[in-house]
C-alpha cells in the first residue's frame, strides 16, 4: 500500500518538475523572440537615421557630376569649334 503512494508521489513530482522545466523553457523562448525583434527595431531605426545623410551626399555628388558633365561638354563644344 505505501509502496504504491511513494510510487504515485514520484510520478506526480516528476511530472511537476517537467512541467516546470518546459514552462521556463518556453519562457525563454518567448523572451529570445521578443529580443530578436526588438534587434531588427533598432536596426530599422539606425537605417532610417541613416537617410538624411544618404540624400544629402547624393545631393553632393549629383552636384558635382552636373559640374563635371558641364566642363566636358563646353571642352567638346571648344574642339569641335576649333
Amino acid at each position: 500500500m505505501w509502496i504504491a503512494v511513494i510510487v504515485i508521489l514520484v510520478i506526480v513530482v516528476v511530472l511537476v518538475i517537467a512541467l516546470i522545466s518546459l514552462y521556463n523553457n518556453l519562457v525563454k523562448l518567448r523572451n529570445m523572440v521578443d529580443n530578436a525583434w526588438a534587434q531588427i527595431d533598432v536596426q530599422l531605426q539606425r537605417r532610417l537615421d541613416l537617410i538624411p545623410n544618404l540624400v544629402e551626399t547624393v545631393k553632393g555628388y549629383a552636384s558635382h557630376e552636373r559640374g563635371t558633365l558641364d566642363e566636358v561638354t563646353q571642352a567638346r563644344a571648344a574642339v569641335v569649334n576649333a
